[in-house]
């Protein structure tokens, strides 16, 4: 299975300043493990560690968050959007 990966700007210096990449695989651990692959680097700004997904890090599919799904195990099929998304914290008073 072939989706697209959105990537944020502070993490596309590993994509080769690429803001959507091709990824395979049938689940997103899968299409992670197929990008650390491609894109070596990848998974230490991912994942903590412990080889748990970073907690500022959101990963959604087709606009669904995967922590309401089912986290890595989520399942993508041919065509999905697979977006990263770093959270964002902090302001004024």
């Amino acid at each position: 299975m072939t989706v697209q990966v959105l990537i944020p700007t502070p993490l596309q210096k590993i994509t080769k300043n690429q803001a959507e990449v091709p990824a395979s695989g049938t689940s997103i651990k899968e299409v992670l493990a197929d990008m650390e692959s491609n894109y070596p680097g990848l998974r230490q700004r991912l994942y903590d560690e412990n080889g748990q997904l970073r907690r500022f890090v959101n990963i959604y599919v087709n606009e669904e968050d995967i922590r309401f799904l089912n986290g890595e195990q989520t399942t993508v099929k041919d065509g999905d959007k697979v977006s990263i998304v770093p959270a964002i914290a902090g302001g004024s008073r």
